[in-house]
């Protein structure tokens, strides 16, 4: 996990207002329903005064004319505040799945221009909860919140201001057990911040083993794991549970806060009885005051709802904001290169050093050099964990070096942007990954936007075609989910096939052809002559035979080269890793 240095405990507002400013395209009209809401507050509390004067015209006698006006008035207000409403809410909706959608996309964008040091130390299962649960949070708040909060306190200080105005003694018993209440609540909802944000994280690990138990569940079944996975899964969630209880503690003791309006509303009119008794109030005005108290009452308990809820957004703005806080990678839009950028095909390591962001303090390359000439054929052979595919992830820049250089055609990598070097390079790798869509999807995945004719021409030279017409669908073919519905060999010719599409420069094999039968190891690997003719290869290789005609081999063992040479001349020595692995496998 990356180091983040911790926020300090009062700016987990401010880091939630930053997310306003996807909001910022819409502005205009948020900024009309901020007055459509005005307008329906301001009608709100024109209700319980208009029903007040109602009592009192009818206390004083006063002809049903006047009375029917003001019903009729009161009548137009109700309209009035039911019709801007609607129309608030349906502006807020409309603000709020554009501003999410924003998000998810600028958040999508994110995360897919992040490097690959980031990706070895995150889980997907976490990085799928962040956009999913996370963004989830925000559906009412990122403008339902701060419309509530702003009818709310609109509602509250309008009300005790009419209150005031209509009897400042039974504004002040009304309010007397406020600030006591506003101090629970304030606690409450700083604990239920913390623990909300405890119950995200677990919910996001237990998001992981669903999703990595469903991905391997092949594995699961075959070391009969059920019982185990189930196990972990029910920790996690038990965790969960008892976050949530917890906060449910301090969510309880908003109940103190409805008690403490209850009895305000029980000392208003036991007060204004006393007044009206005493000619110093109609019996309207008390009528006014007790829905106003009953408005300010419910108001009051609904922000501690609001605060709740805002902590609860809070939480999952600082885990998003800490996402987009994470340095991507320079990606240009345009994968074709600029002429000054194309390569040739030399490839030159100079004193290479590299480790691994989460393993700094071990050496993974120790002082690698090579040069790979264009055109050339390069295998890299060795035992398991010798470091070969290290360098595959370096000359894609997957990983920044940490000394030495690399250089292509002489140009340091340094100079050449990310996309200009990828878009010449193409790798075909061992365990292939298929999208779950069509085969012409996967296979046109090397250049998007490929002509059927192109899509199928790659197809034929990689050995592809033949098993491609034998289905029904032909390039409609849905593979399924890592291209399940093909087997091993065919997997490895739509690769290569999307390769060829490519067309690289610089292509990368990946032990391409282990774990394949002879008949699909035989196509596999006439494919990817066909694919390494002119072009600058560099062979990963597990089985020796594949790598007899390579320009050179290079011998790695430890993160260090140990030989270099054609296959004949690491024979012709005396003694040599190569020459005893080769022993190895042919005598085996």
């Amino acid at each position: 996990m990356s180091d983040k240095p911790k926020k300090k405990p009062g700016s987990g507002l401010k880091e939630m207002l930053k997310l306003y400013r996807y909001l910022k395209p819409y502005r205009s009209k948020f900024a009309v329903g901020l007055f459509f809401l005005l307008i329906s507050t301001g009608a709100s509390l024109m209700f319980p005064k208009l029903l007040g004067d109602m009592v009192d015209m009818g206390n004083k006698g006063k002809l049903a004319e006047e009375i029917g006006r003001t019903g009729i008035l009161l009548l137009a207000i109700l309209v009035t505040q039911a019709l801007f409403a609607y129309m608030r809410t349906r502006i807020f909706v409309n603000v709020t799945e554009r501003t999410l959608a924003s998000i998810r996309q600028n958040l999508y964008n994110h995360l897919i221009r992040l490097p690959m040091s980031f990706f070895s130390e995150r889980r997907v299962g976490e990085l799928n909860s962040r956009i999913s649960s996370d963004i989830a949070l925000l559906q009412d708040s990122i403008t339902g919140t701060l419309a509530d909060i702003i009818y709310q306190l609109l509602v509250i200080t309008g009300g005790i201001t009419l209150m005031m105005i209509s009897s400042f003694q039974l504004t002040v018993f009304m309010l007397a057990i406020v600030p006591a209440m506003a101090l629970i609540a304030f606690y409450s909802g700083r604990a239920i911040r913390r623990y909300s944000k405890k119950a995200q994280a677990f919910v996001a690990e237990s998001n992981t083993i669903v999703e990595e138990t469903l991905q391997g569940i092949q594995n699961v079944k075959a070391f009969t794991n059920e019982a185990f996975e189930s196990t972990r899964y029910k920790e996690k969630t038990d965790e969960v549970a008892s976050a949530g209880i917890k906060g449910g503690k301090y969510q309880a003791a908003f109940s103190f806060i409805i008690l403490g309006f209850f009895m305000s509303m029980a000392a208003v009119i036991w007060r204004g009885a006393a007044l009206i008794s005493s000619g110093k109030m109609e019996a309207g005005q008390l009528f006014s005051f007790v829905i106003y108290s009953g408005f300010i009452a419910g108001n009051i308990a609904g922000m501690a709802g609001v605060y709740s809820r805002l902590q609860k957004t809070i939480g999952a703005a600082e885990n998003l904001l800490q996402l987009l806080d994470e340095p991507t990678e320079a990606i240009d839009e345009n994968h074709k290169p600029s002429p000054e950028f194309a390569l040739n095909g030399q490839i030159t390591f100079d004193h290479v050093e590299f480790s691994y962001p989460s393993r700094k303090e071990t050496g993974v390359r120790k002082d690698v050099s090579f040069i790979v000439e264009p055109g050339q054929e390069i295998a890299l052979v060795g035992p398991s964990g010798a470091g070969k595919s290290t360098i595959a992830s370096l000359l894609l820049k997957f990983y920044d070096i940490t000394g030495g250089k690399i250089l292509f055609d002489g140009r340091d990598s340094k100079s050449f942007p990310v996309t200009s070097l990828r878009s010449q390079m193409a790798i075909v790798m061992q365990d292939v990954f298929l999208f779950g869509g069509s085969i012409r999807e996967n296979i046109a995945y090397g250049n998007p936007g490929a002509a059927d004719s192109e899509i199928i021409d790659a197809a034929r030279r990689a050995n592809a075609w033949d098993f491609i017409q034998g289905f029904p669908e032909k390039l409609d073919t849905i593979v399924g989910e890592r291209g399940i519905q093909l087997s091993g060999g065919q997997r490895q010719r739509i690769a290569i096939a999307r390769a060829v599409l490519k067309n690289p420069r610089i292509l990368i094999l990946d032990e391409a052809t282990s774990s394949l039968d002879s008949e699909s190891e035989r196509l596999v690997q006439e494919a990817l002559e066909k694919l390494m003719e002119g072009r600058t290869s560099v062979v990963i290789a597990h089985r020796l035979a594949t790598v007899r005609k390579a320009d050179k081999i290079i011998v790695l063992n430890e993160g260090t080269i140990v030989e270099q040479g054609t296959h004949n001349e690491l024979l012709s020595k005396g003694s040599g890793l190569y020459k005893t692995l080769t022993e190895l496998q042919f005598t085996t």
